[in-house]
Formats: structure tokens, C-alpha cells, sequence
């Protein structure tokens, strides 16, 4: 087969001819096929820094570049790097329309190497092709950011807010989120009010103004700063969180303190057996009664109830407090939550009423729910993944590049 047919079948080199072909093969090495590439005359040589076609040259060098394999050796190219006199910007390096300036590998290689970066770890894409690491991570980033940009806020109206684990010790990052377009607008190291503040940063005094609502968590840092740099916007809490709060400091509180009374009272006979009963129902109080699917756990969660009045009370108030997220009216909404909030404070359970009583003074968050019916489920499903990608790195040393992952994974709906 002609050297021109071989090129036509490789995709060719613009500007160059192939001349030379040689397979080498050494014991312990992989395989490597050497193309040499020879400049062809009539083809306009352009100045890479003006652009201009040049016809006298400077000097000339030749190459050694990576590209694409060949039937899974590795393919280097030979090729003469020429510089032009330019009259306007003197001796210039030339343009090669499918290598980079200062480059070692050719455009499509490196478009190769970004894509097996998207589904593999940088240390098997780097094993894989014989790379080194750093490379193969310069590589993606610079590919990332060329594709990724820099982020869209202009038609931002609503944000979601929560945060994530980054390394072990109680260490996370913040991401920011679209509802409406569930694309990641902002990942950013810290969860305090100075750490967010970057965003509102970008996002400008008019795109601040521009934001009609804000859903997150009850965290005070997110909510301080939100008020300060969103003045219009509406802060919605999400009900996960808050269950999840609800779970932690009145029913933990209170099969805690239930236990250990009948602890100090603990002797042979039924106390003894009550205790061992409901000192191991923690998940099944914190669960949802439809999520208990075998039978002997809802019998359990029965008798457990059925011989404890204050566990009972605050899991039936648990589910009348996740109610409130279902109406879409505002009196109706205002009304279930004075029921709510009269049956919590004449309860006579200490925990339960000093829940009751905080959060009265968040209850306006509770109620913008009837308006703008957001939740940061998405945030919880985005976490998993978050959790996936790092988990495959086996870790991230470098915070920008493993926000512009982040980034990438959810680029939200088009």
C-alpha cells in the first residue's frame, strides 16, 4: 500500500507527507510504530502569531510527537518544526493546524486522552497509554475548562444550597445548584457565610437582586449570608433536613432519656425487658412507617409504641410535621402548623417542645414551601454521585480540578 493510501487511512497530517514507516520492538518495551514526516513545499506556511501566510523560513528542527496508536502501538511522529521570518513578527514558530503550540502530542491524541479521562481514573488512563500522571490530569483539566467555560448566571432565578463531605475530620465543600435546570453553578471548599461568599461574587449585584428563592438546610451560615447578599429572595427549608433534625434531637433525645430511666430503675422482670426493647429500635423510629417492609419490623414498631407513650407521640407528630410540605395554599398551610405547633408545646416533652418552640421562629421558611415547592433532593442524589467520582480518583488533591469534574458530571438540562 502507497504511504499516500496509509495517510488518507490515518486521517493525515495537513501541511506534511509520510515518507518513512518503521516498526520497533524490544523485549520489555511496548511496541512503537515511527512515522517520518516530511513538510510538503506548496502548502502556505502561516505565522502563529499573526496569522499570515510566510514564505521564507528561519530555521528548522524536527520533532518527536505522539499520536493516536496503531493497532495498539504506540505511533510517534518525525516531523521538521520550521520557523518563519516573519516581516511583521520576526522568526516565528509555524502554525500546524493539528498540533499545538509547544506540544508533544498531537489535537486528537489529547482528545483521546480527555475522553478516556471522563469514564477511567487518571492513573489508569495514564497506565493505559503510557503517560505520566501529571499529564494525563493537565490534559482533562485544560479539556474540561475548554468545554465547561466559564458558568452561565444570567437566567438564574432560584438556587439550592448544601453541602458535602470532602475529606474525613468533619471537612466539606458547598455546592450550588439550578432546581429548574439542575446544573451545577458553583462547588466551593468550607460551608461557612465567607466561604459561599465567592459565589454571590460572580454572580453579580444585579443577579443577586435577580434571585426569587433559596432552598437549604436550616444552616445559619447559609441563610445569614443569603439574606445579606440576596435581599429579595425567599428562603424555602428543605423538609430531608429538617426531618432529619427532627430525628436527631427530639426522637433520639427521647428514646435516649427513656432508656436510661428505665436503666436507673432496671431490675429482674418487665423494666429490664422494656429497656432491651427500645434500646434497639433507634432505625426504626427514624425510618418511614411505608419504608418498613418486613412484617416483623412493623409488629415491633408497634408494641414498641403501644408501650411507650412519649415515642409514640413524637413519631406521630414526626409525620404530622412532614405534612406541612404538602400544601400549596398558605392559610391552609399557616393553620396545620398552629395544630402542629399546639400539640408539641402541651406534649410535657421536654425535647419536643424546645424543638417546637426554635422552630416557631423558622416557620416562615417552612411556609414559602406553599410557593416555591423546591427540596434539595437533587443536592442528595448529586452527593451519591459526588461520593462515586471521588471514590474512583481514590481522592483529590486538587480542589479546582475536582470541582470542574464535579461540574462536568452535572452540566443540567439543555
Amino acid at each position: 500500500m502507497a504511504y499516500e493510501e496509509i495517510t488518507a487511512l490515518l486521517g493525515g497530517w495537513p501541511g506534511f507527507r509520510l515518507v518513512e514507516v518503521r516498526r520497533d520492538e524490544s523485549a520489555g518495551a511496548p511496541p512503537r510504530i515511527r512515522l517520518s514526516l516530511e513538510a510538503v513545499p506548496e502548502y502556505p506556511r502561516l505565522c502563529s502569531g499573526c496569522g499570515e501566510a510566510v514564505r521564507e523560513v528561519h530555521d528548522s528542527s524536527r520533532r518527536e510527537v505522539r499520536d493516536l496508536p496503531i493497532l495498539e502501538a504506540e505511533t510517534w511522529l518525525s516531523l521538521p518544526r520550521l520557523r518563519l521570518r516573519c516581516p511583521r513578527c520576526g522568526p516565528t514558530v509555524e502554525t500546524v493546524p493539528w498540533l499545538d503550540r509547544y506540544q508533544r502530542m498531537t489535537k486528537r491524541f489529547a482528545k483521546s486522552v480527555a475522553r478516556l479521562a471522563q469514564v477511567l481514573p487518571v492513573k489508569q488512563v495514564a497506565e493505559l497509554l503510557g503517560l505520566s500522571w501529571d499529564t494525563v490530569k493537565a490534559i482533562d483539566r485544560a479539556a474540561l475548562e475548554a468545554r465547561l467555560g466559564p458558568v452561565e448566571l444570567s437566567g438564574v432565578r432560584q438556587l439550592a444550597i448544601d453541602e458535602f463531605a470532602i475529606q474525613k475530620g468533619h471537612r466539606y465543600a458547598t455546592t450550588i445548584v439550578d432546581p429548574v435546570t439542575t446544573k451545577v453553578l458553583w462547588v466551593g471548599r468550607g460551608r461557612g457565610r465567607e466561604d459561599i461568599r465567592p459565589f454571590f461574587a460572580l454572580l453579580g449585584p444585579e443577579g443577586c437582586a435577580r434571585i426569587e428563592a433559596v432552598v437549604m438546610d436550616m444552616s445559619e451560615a447559609y441563610e445569614a449570608e443569603v439574606r445579606a447578599q440576596c435581599p429579595h429572595a425567599v428562603i424555602v427549608y428543605d423538609l430531608f433536613h429538617l426531618a432529619a433534625k427532627y430525628g436527631r434531637e427530639v426522637i433520639d433525645r427521647v428514646r435516649v432519656d427513656l432508656t436510661n430511666r428505665l436503666a436507673r430503675a432496671a431490675g429482674p422482670g418487665r423494666i429490664r425487658i422494656q429497656r432491651r426493647a427500645i434500646k434497639g429500635t433507634r432505625w426504626l423510629l427514624l425510618r418511614n412507617r411505608a419504608n418498613l417492609s418486613r412484617p416483623e419490623d412493623r409488629l415491633r414498631l408497634r408494641e414498641v409504641l403501644a408501650a411507650n407513650r412519649p415515642l409514640w407521640v413524637v413519631y406521630v407528630l414526626k409525620d404530622e410535621l412532614k405534612q406541612l410540605w404538602r400544601y400549596r395554599y398558605r392559610g391552609a398551610a399557616e393553620r396545620a402548623w398552629n395544630t402542629w405547633y399546639g400539640w408539641a408545646v402541651r406534649s410535657r416533652i421536654p425535647a419536643l417542645i424546645e424543638f417546637a418552640r426554635r422552630l416557631k421562629e423558622k416557620v416562615a421558611g417552612i411556609l414559602a414551601h406553599c410557593h416555591y415547592p423546591l427540596n434539595t433532593g437533587l443536592l442528595e442524589g448529586m452527593n451519591n454521585k459526588i461520593k462515586v467520582i471521588k471514590r474512583m480518583a481514590y481522592g483529590f488533591r486538587d480542589d479546582a480540578y475536582f470541582f470542574l469534574k464535579i461540574r462536568a458530571a452535572f452540566p443540567g438540562i439543555p
